[in-house]
């Protein structure tokens, strides 16, 4: 029940998203799917292991994998699906706490709170990257089997 109810927040998440910032309709609920899906295998993932990085890269990958899969069915940029996608990743809570103890002058909770934020963020920078990069490298080979 978690898990479904955790896919459910994001896809409504991704939805929103992507209206606040006029995504055309046709691609809202494709935007929506690749957030949810990507947020569901971060939540397998964050189960299976105890790393805060690891879920964030591998759920981005899937994000990005997607987002390039819409790109090339929808014949729209790939950043159309992928950017509302990865909104579930977002260390909001991390930065706000981060900012919260330097208000507070608790610098060694900010720099842990900090640095495990910067290392979120660029694990989903890398998850984009990654999957973009093999989409392009197997893009030739997928396109003449179908």
């Amino acid at each position: 029940m978690y898990f479904l109810s955790q896919c459910i927040y994001s896809f409504f998440c991704v939805m929103g998203f992507s209206i606040m910032f006029n995504l055309p309709r046709k691609l809202i609920l494709s935007a929506a799917l690749s957030g949810m899906v990507g947020w569901y295998v971060y939540l397998l993932i964050q189960t299976m292991t105890t790393s805060f990085i690891l879920p964030s890269l591998i759920g981005s990958i899937v994000v990005g994998i997607m987002g390039e899969g819409f790109a090339y069915i929808k014949k729209h940029p790939a950043t159309m699906f992928t950017i509302p996608g990865i909104i579930p990743f977002v260390p909001g809570y991390g930065i706000y706490y981060t900012m919260l103890y330097i208000v507070e002058e608790d610098f060694n909770m900010a720099m842990t709170t900090g640095a495990q934020s910067l290392f979120i963020a660029i694990a989903i920078a890398c998850g984009i990257v990654i999957a973009t990069s093999l989409m392009r490298l197997l893009k030739p080979t997928i396109i003449k089997y179908f």
